[in-house]
């Protein structure tokens, strides 16, 4: 074999290798959806840190206390302690001032704030277990905060009692029957301080691991109509240092674990507590300021995005903690990119006997009858060809037909730049997104395809997809 012949061959090899493609038939129920999204289901969070501590994080919530009668000598932000109260740090103040320049932000963006409040206020530590905080709550500073919120016509959405003290806690617990009592404290104080049902705000809680034994001790305790939002936390991938990060947010075995914990935390609501609902009010992937050169990075909108899917498809709000940081590029990479505002809407079962590293998930749209898809795709080396069918049958059976459209299609493909998924350039459509010179987001447009062709995902990227003809009963 001669030089010329050698070197056609590894080209066509080449080509075979980088196109290697997956036919994948994906079925869409949709004759009934399985749940329901609705217009507050995504959030970001801002929160308590000294300026000299750069992270996100809730940690310092539960050591705040708040100067509204001007009567706490020497307010000040935290400060960093050798023998600290938790984590290191000292008491934090915050003064009325520093709340009404938040409450100004929040107005100015139309924000609807969920705050959380200090849960060990009142409380001290047992003598005999550590980390365990004993006593009841002390409920007189935050009656002085909403009292001072109310005559100021400042509007809150929520209130979240405590931050990570469920189960064995982080730093600090409260065992289950006290929380479920002093929830109950708050909520009576919201009744009282909000007399109108219309503008009463909700009650969260507790905002922090799931433990089986500890959340039903604590939903079955709380009594009737008490919590409106049981709230958990989710950092699947571990701590932000841990090396294998960038391998768990492309292992969609590993992604699927967490959907265990969906289903237990719907499941506990079912038995204790049916009039409320899930929240995951605190999401960041990697916790202590998430994972280091992968939080910032395409890879991140891998975890992010199935997240986000799968908390739809077991009926959760979700909050994400790191949608704020990182320069221009968060404003503009995966973890905050909905091409369409009214993508989430009804939830419609998708499913595939494709290979696991394609994940699919699908929304009717909020105001037309059509339906919009998100494909991730984890593989590295398999690009995958998708061909819709659409299941009608209410009680199993075969998909009713293969589905072809016969209007253009929405397409918003994400890449990462040079194929490297720890790159922090996004590509849409093999266009590099960047802020406009006025500091806007500029317009996001989709590549417009014919209908009746199949839809591609390429390896190591994520597409939205929008099907302005796919007639889905449950959309209607």
């Amino acid at each position: 074999m001669n030089f010329r012949s050698i070197m056609f061959f590894v080209v066509l090899l080449s080509c075979l290798l980088v196109s290697k493609a997956e036919k994948v038939e994906v079925v869409v129920v949709g004759a009934t959806s399985i749940a329901q999204t609705d217009e507050d289901f995504i959030c970001v969070t801002l929160d308590w840190w000294p300026t000299n501590k750069i992270r996100v994080g809730g940690s310092l919530q539960d050591q705040v206390v708040y100067n509204v009668r001007n009567n706490i000598e020497n307010c000040q932000p935290f400060q960093k302690q050798d023998k600290g109260f938790l984590f290191g740090f000292s008491i934090g103040c915050l003064d009325m001032k520093r709340w009404d320049e938040l409450n100004e932000f929040f107005n100015q963006t139309r924000a609807k704030v969920t705050f959380g409040l200090n849960a060990l206020i009142g409380r001290k530590e047992s003598e005999t277990k550590k980390t365990l905080w004993v006593g009841d709550w002390y409920s007189h500073n935050v009656r002085d905060l909403m009292n001072y919120t109310i005559s100021k016509g400042y509007k809150i959405d929520s209130y979240e009692l405590g931050n990570e003290l469920c189960g064995s806690g982080v730093s600090a617990k409260i065992e289950a029957k006290q929380y479920a009592k002093d929830m109950a404290t708050l909520k009576n104080l919201v009744k009282e301080m909000y007399p109108n049902p219309k503008t009463q705000p909700k009650i969260l809680g507790p905002g922090g691991f799931y433990d089986k034994k500890w959340f039903d001790t604590f939903l079955d305790a709380s009594g009737h109509d008490v919590i409106d939002g049981v709230t958990h936390h989710i950092y699947n991938l571990g701590p932000g240092n841990n090396p294998d990060v960038v391998r768990r947010v492309q292992d969609p075995f590993f992604l699927t674990q967490i959907a265990q914990t969906f289903k237990d935390v719907l499941n506990a609501i079912d038995k204790f507590a049916p009039w409320s609902g899930a929240w995951v009010s605190e999401s960041g992937g990697a916790y202590n300021s998430g994972g280091q050169l992968v939080s910032y990075t395409f890879a991140f909108g891998f975890w992010y995005l199935d997240q986000l899917g799968m908390t739809s498809v077991y009926n959760h709000k979700v909050y994400c903690r790191q949608a704020l940081t990182g320069g221009n590029y968060a404003l503009l990479n995966t973890t905050t990119f909905v091409p369409n505002p009214d993508y989430y809407g009804k939830v419609l079962l998708v499913t595939h006997k494709g290979s696991p590293h394609l994940r699919v998930y699908s929304h009717c749209s909020k105001k037309e009858p059509r339906v919009s898809f998100v494909f991730i795709n984890l593989s590295k080396n398999t690009s995958f060809e998708i061909d819709l069918f659409h299941d009608l049958n209410l009680n199993g059976g075969s998909p009713n037909f293969e589905f072809k459209g016969h209007k253009e299609r929405e397409e918003h493909h994400l890449t990462p730049k040079d194929g490297n998924i720890l790159s922090s350039v996004v590509l849409l459509n093999g266009t590099p997104l960047e802020l406009l010179d006025s500091m806007e987001i500029p317009e996001l447009k989709p590549k417009l395809v014919d209908g009746l062709k199949p839809i591609n995902i390429v390896a190591h990227s994520i597409a939205f997809v929008t099907i302005r003809d796919f007639n889905a009963p449950a959309c209607f």
